[in-house]
């Protein structure tokens, strides 16, 4: 009865270190909230975005399984650091960039996790808008009704945190795992292997750019926030344990929906053009008329169950960024901006996935950035986080760290280069290396292989084990300032 109350209660925590007495679970535990929040629906559609690169299945399914494992891997190496350090991730950037120096990919994750939370909360309903259309049901104040719902539904999750997203994402797990399979098994026969083999092949650079949007959809929109569930387990836990689970929960259900997906998006062409334009509600026109309920279930439960560990995580982020309230209202703020953000994506943007595919590659840049300085960073590490030091601008990890933030933002400068996104207006001063460096351009062959995202997870990586190894062995020679079970940050930072 006491553990049914605690998992109702608002959780305290923010930017903490959690304190060894309330560590729990092992790393198997992680396989819930990632599968969780990698189960969704939205995996098929997948299957169509990519083949719209212009390449064959095979060659769809090679940039799938590559991007979704590889992407995913990231994220399990930074939960090992979560295990390290008991604290949130963007917590434990500040042992790289210094306690405030961390505030600007703070800020960037902020983005990241908010901007993705309000894409699948507004995929939400534009699946269950569809659904009721179908119906006979349809109207704008139904959607209007869905949007609200769909989002209290995410921000009730992230408000309450922990314990409670942990079982929530348990039940969704077993829920949209079940209704998704009968999905499967319905539609089953729409798939023509003769249409689907007869998808001709693409380039190399439009197997890259395949490679790389997979990347970005997956793992990088989520190695931001990878270790702040691991920070919940015991310190002995294993780091390899740690790593696969969380790889290994968040890949398996994107990959069984990828194979499905590009089966059905190229056995239909007109089905694959729809998923552009609505790419969960699409599904629903080759259903028969009793699934559609059902089906709108699984919808919505497989996107909540990503925004929910989005919003959480967005939060955090904030947090992390400087402001100065309790974790809870930081999330309930960012609930608000989610529901505004759907509003317009649902009854005002034109074009989904082009803006989509923009938003996730213009963002991606300086999240690999960092991600590739982070990994480096706690490879060199041979002790674990001074956890009180995480807090101090007088600690060992300092203030601002220039180095880490100057290879940041040249990393980001050259990957924003070497990407194009033609399709939002808005990004089109992007790809501006592309000509100087001999690729052809904007309108060349390598316009759309998304060269840079990779180009800033390697120079944030390589730079920062050239660069950083005396930083960290400067900072691992200082004493000890003691464990900081607990601490809640501000007070340290004197």
């Amino acid at each position: 009865m006491g553990r049914s109350v605690m998992a109702l209660q608002v959780e305290v925590h923010g930017l903490d270190v959690i304190g060894d007495g309330e560590r729990k679970g092992t790393p198997r535990t992680l396989f819930w909230p990632w599968f969780g929040a990698n189960v969704s629906i939205l995996g098929l559609s997948y299957g169509s975005f990519v083949l719209g690169f212009g390449i064959s299945f095979w060659q769809a399914l090679a940039a799938g399984v590559t991007g979704i494992v590889f992407s995913f891997l990231l994220c399990g190496l930074v939960a090992v650091a979560g295990k390290r350090g008991s604290a949130p991730t963007m917590v434990l950037s500040r042992a790289a960039y210094g306690v405030r120096g961390n505030r600007l990919p703070a800020v960037v994750s902020w983005m990241l996790t908010v901007g993705w939370e309000t894409v699948l909360t507004a995929l939400a309903t534009m699946a269950t808008a569809t659904v009721l259309d179908r119906l006979g049901w349809g109207g704008g104040t139904g959607t209007e009704v869905v949007a609200l719902v769909v989002g209290t539904l995410v921000v009730v999750g992230g408000v309450m945190g922990f314990d409670l997203i942990m079982r929530l994402q348990t039940v969704i797990t077993v829920v949209t795992a079940v209704l998704t399979v009968v999905y499967i098994g319905l539609v089953a026969d729409h798939i023509h292997w003769s249409a689907v083999s007869a998808v001709p092949a693409g380039s190399a650079q439009e197997f890259i750019g395949a490679l790389v949007f997979m990347m970005t959809g997956f793992g990088l929109g989520w190695v931001n926030a990878a270790a702040d569930y691991s920070r919940y387990l015991p310190r002995s836990s294993s780091g390899r344990g740690v790593a696969g689970w969380t790889t290994f929960g968040a890949s398996v259900a994107p990959l069984a929906l990828l194979v499905f997906g590009l089966l059905l998006a190229g056995s239909s062409t007109t089905l694959s053009t729809a998923v552009a334009a609505d790419p969960i509600g699409a599904l629903t026109t080759i259903l028969p008329t009793w699934f559609l309920i059902p089906f709108a279930v699984v919808a919505v439960l497989g996107l909540v169950g990503g925004a929910v560990l989005d919003i959480y995580s967005s939060g955090l982020a904030l947090l992390a960024a400087g402001l100065r309230v309790p974790r809870y209202l930081a999330a309930l703020l960012d609930g608000v901006l989610m529901i505004a953000g759907s509003v317009y994506i649902v009854f005002f943007a034109d074009d989904f996935l082009g803006q989509f595919i923009g938003f996730l590659t213009t963002l991606g840049v300086p999240v690999a950035a960092w991600c590739g300085v982070l990994l480096a960073d706690l490879a060199l590490r041979r002790r674990d986080y001074d956890e009180a030091d995480l807090f101090r601008v007088k600690g060992r990890y300092g203030d601002v760290e220039p180095l880490p933030l100057l290879l940041t933002l040249i990393a980001t400068a050259i990957g924003w280069g070497l990407v194009t996104n033609s399709a939002a207006g808005w990004l089109e001063w992007q790809g501006y290396l592309l000509g100087p460096l001999g690729l052809g351009g904007k309108d060349g062959t390598w316009a759309y292989a998304n060269l840079g995202v990779l180009a800033a997870l390697a120079l944030g990586f390589l730079g920062t084990l050239a660069l950083g190894r005396g930083r960290v062995r400067r900072q691992e020679e200082q004493a000890t300032s003691g464990p900081a079970d607990g601490v809640t940050g501000e007070a340290l930072k004197a």
